[in-house]
């Protein structure tokens, strides 16, 4: 058993290389690859059907400017799911529980955005840090808060990330570590901690893809406000 429980989120190494390096380029290398063929395995055919279903959901509040943001989205959902997933199978390393690496997509993701913006339609852009009609003794105070929330998006999106699932691999660790000390003790209540744990792995591995989505969804949120 570990020392600590938050031992699991520490990148492994392995003869001084940190293997975290690996676990960020493991996803792409399990994508099957496209096929000249008209008619596809199954596998790309589920896998076709599902991302165009959650891009076309993605995108059904933005004009056609940002449709050109799909294949960047689409692979950016696609990654942070297969990320959040085989983190949950044992001996692995979650990439997405580390800060750094969720502020890494975050930033400048959102940065682009907030430049799309500045360009294409300054005047707009600069108009949400002032909404229209405030008296002005609030105008400064309101200019700071706005700003202040506009720079703490991507702080945001990557604490979301990594909080949620953080959360999911202690608790399942939590309660794993109680069933295997039950098990000699108790075996009736380590049964039952066993079937809460499956439960638990059930429901993370729907956090796993629902925290995923939320990501880019809210990265479609900022883009629409700037194209």
């Amino acid at each position: 058993m570990t020392v600590s429980f938050f031992d699991q989120f520490m990148s492994p190494e392995l003869l001084g290389v940190p293997l975290i390096l690996i676990a960020l380029v493991l996803p792409w290398t399990l994508y099957p690859k496209p096929s000249a063929r008209w008619l596809k395995n199954r596998a790309l055919t589920v896998q076709n059907w599902s991302i165009g279903l959650f891009i076309s959901q993605l995108l059904m509040p933005i004009n056609k400017a940002g449709h050109k943001w799909a294949l960047l989205l689409g692979s950016l959902l696609l990654y942070i799911i297969t990320l959040n997933m085989l983190g949950l199978l044992p001996y692995t390393f979650t990439p997405t529980t580390q800060l750094s690496v969720n502020l890494a997509l975050a930033v400048p993701l959102w940065l682009a955005t907030v430049l799309i913006g500045l360009r294409n339609q300054p005047t707009h852009a600069l108009g949400h840090l002032l909404p229209e009609g405030t008296p002005t003794l609030l105008i400064p105070i309101l200019i700071i808060i706005e700003t202040i929330s506009l720079f703490i998006r991507p702080l945001a999106l990557g604490v979301r990330l990594t909080a949620n699932l953080t959360a999911g691999h202690l608790l399942i660790q939590l309660i794993a570590t109680g069933a295997y000390v039950l098990l000699t003790m108790m075996p009736a209540v380590a049964l039952i901690t066993t079937i809460l744990l499956f439960l638990l792995t059930l429901l993370e591995v729907a956090v796993a893809m629902i925290q995923a989505y939320v990501f880019v969804l809210l990265l479609t949120l900022y883009l629409q406000e700037n194209v």
